[in-house]
Parts: C-alpha cells; structure tokens; sequence
C-alpha cells in the first residue's frame, strides 16, 4: 500500500466519523423541540400557564396569510330588540358607557369555558403587581374581584366568538364590612360579523375576539392587557377611526329615522388652520334624513338594501355645501372628527357610546371590521 493510499484512507475515516459526530449532536439539538425561530420565553410568574414555553408566534399561522378587503357596501342599519337573545343585564353593561378602543390579535388557547379560572387569575396578576409598587389609580383598597362573564347573543355568525366582558371591583380599605365593592374598571372583547375567510383561517386553538372596549383608569386597562398578552400570546394597539368610518356611521344612522327617531345628527370637524379651527355643525334630524333619502330613496329599498360608499360620500359632501352656503367655510379641506345621535357616537380618537341597544349590532360590525383592520401585517 503506497504513501497516497494511506492518505485516502486517512480521509474516509475522519469524514465518516465527523458525520457520525454531527448526526449525534443533530439528534441532541431535536430533542429540544424549539427551532431557531421559536426562541424559548421565560416569564418570572405564570398566572395560569408554563414559566417556560415558546410563544404561539401567530403571524406565522394561516390567519396572517388572508387578507382582508375594505367593503366599499354594507347593509343598511336595521333595528332589532336585542334584548329578545341577549340578557338585558348584560346589554345595560353596553350602553350609556363611553368606551375606548383597542383592537388585539387572536388569544391563543382562550376557553370560554375557563372564565372563572381568568377572574382568579387576573385579580392575583393585579395585586401582585401592585405589591411590585406598579401605580393603581383607585385609591386605597384591600383587595381586588374580578369577574369574567360571556355576553351570549350579540355573536351573528358561526365563526363569531361570544363577547366577554370584564368587571374589576374593589373595596377602600376604610370602608364599613357592610359596603359593596366599588366598579372601578370595565372592558369586553367582542367579535360582530367577522370576516368569515379570515376566522375560519385561523387554527383551531385560536379564539377572534378583535375590538376590546375599556372604560376606567388607563393604569388597570394597561394590567389588564399585559395580563392577556402574557397569557394568551397576544398583542393590542390603540384603535383611532378614521373619517371613512365616521362618514359611514353618520349615512347609517340617518338612515335609521323614520324607525327610531335620531332626534339630532352633531358632526364635527377639525380644520387646518392658524390657529386650528374646531367647527360644530347640528343638522335637524329630518332634513338630514330627507338628504340622505334623496341620494337612497327609501322607497326603493330591498329586504337586503345595500348601502355603497359613494352614496355615503355624496351624504357628507351634501352637508358640507349646505355649511359654505351659510357660513362660506369648506368643510371638505378639514377633518371630520366626531359624529354623534341619540343612537350612540363616534370620535376620531377611537371613543365610543352606545345610546341605542336597537341598533347596536351595525356599530359593533362596523368596529368589528375597522379592529381586523387595523391589525398589524
């Protein structure tokens, strides 16, 4: 055998046990189960679930894979007694409250059977971090209720997820044995008329619940979605309208009347100027719906009567001729920020009131889409 055989063979050997070595480390590395991309997450307390899991990384689910298309039509708002399939309790929760807006991603491994198991959970998260000396704006209380409960019958569909809502109570530490705790924060996460390509997309173990409603301290609305996201591996953003949406809420609720009257119809508008000029506009109930009449006549209107945006932009451009004439001001180079009814209003900002149960399901689809939306990409 000569000095080159020697070399060759020298070579085989060492390839074949280096691949031996690397096969060997390869099988150590899968036993692990967590690839590269899913870096493991360590939590100081869990609150319910594992102090070491890989997150749910929803983005790289089939529900980011859908798109979702701005409707350019819709169905004419129609009153329905809401009370006749959801408690009336629960629908009081609803109105008269001024909500604000967040949207947030779908909750991963959220069980409407678990609420009970929430509410303990969500008071201790909430206490101890109070006790870590995060600021709690309710005064001086010894302790904290919290109370999940599903809001069944405002779901429209099959892919609709039941409402939730949330109730965090609490008692002042000099308060007398007798005394009920106090309501300091409310909030509900629902899901009205969901796009169903989207929903029926997602996997199994993830629940829509995309608008989330608050109405209480900023600093108990802030615990209450770390408490979520930590949880159920899920994200919230503030949810401002745009004046799309208020021009539709404005076309719809004009529209609704000669059923239920409106009794006023107040838009208001942001105008670019130096300084900037807020103007208030109050347009009588039934010229504003003898307007939108003449642009969708009523008489023409079909079981399932559709409603398209160029009608809803030729509604607010009419509103807007009507101010210049009077007050020589275009209302069109401003922005509209806010739109109110008796049936409920509607701020740029993202701030809610429902003042109507009747027709509660229209605005709830209508913020249902602008949550989805606004979702990141």
């Amino acid at each position: 055998m000569g000095k080159r055989d020697v070399q060759i063979l020298f070579l085989l050997f060492f390839f074949f046990w280096l691949g031996v070595f690397l096969f060997i480390m390869e099988g150590r590395g899968s036993a692990v189960n967590t690839p590269a991309s899913r870096p493991v997450t360590r939590r100081s307390k869990s609150y319910g679930r594992s102090c070491v899991e890989a997150p749910s990384y929803f983005w790289q689910t089939p529900g980011h894979l859908t798109v979702l298309k701005i409707p350019t039509s819709r169905e004419a708002a129609k009153s329905q007694l809401i009370t006749n399939k959801v408690d009336p309790e629960h629908i009081a929760l609803l109105v008269k409250n001024e909500w604000k807006l967040s949207y947030v991603t779908p909750l991963h491994h959220f069980r409407h059977t678990q609420l009970k198991s929430y509410s303990k959970h969500l008071a201790a998260f909430i206490v101890a971090e109070k006790q870590r000396g995060v600021a709690v704006e309710v005064g001086l209380e010894v302790g904290f209720k919290v109370t999940f409960t599903a809001v069944l019958g405002l779901a429209e569909t099959d892919e609709d997820a039941e409402t939730v809502f949330i109730q965090i109570q609490s008692k002042p530490v000099f308060a007398a044995a007798a005394d009920a705790p106090k309501v300091v924060w409310r909030g509900w996460l629902t899901c009205v008329n969901g796009d169903p390509e989207y929903l029926r997309s997602l996997p199994p173990d993830f629940v829509s619940l995309p608008l989330f409603c608050t109405s209480g301290p900023e600093s108990l609305t802030t615990l209450v979605k770390s408490w979520f996201e930590r949880a159920f591996d899920c994200n919230f953003g503030s949810l401002a309208l745009n004046s799309t949406t208020l021009n539709w809420l404005a076309a719809l609720w004009t529209g609704c009347h000669p059923t239920c009257n409106i009794r006023y119809l107040k838009l208001a508008w942001s105008l670019p100027t130096q300084p900037p000029l807020d103007v208030s506009y109050t347009v009588n109930p039934q010229d504003a719906w003898e307007l939108w009449n003449s642009i969708h006549p009523e008489e023409n209107a079909v079981p399932d009567d559709k409603i398209d945006i160029k009608e809803v932009q030729s509604f607010i451009n009419g509103l807007e001729t009507h101010f210049f004439r009077h007050f020589k001001i275009y209302l069109s180079a401003g922005t509209l920020v806010k739109v109110s009814t008796a049936l409920g209003s509607a701020h740029l900002d993202g701030k809610i009131k429902i003042g109507n149960s009747d027709y509660i399901t229209t605005l709830l689809t209508l913020l249902t889409e602008s949550a989805l939306l606004r979702m990141p990409t």
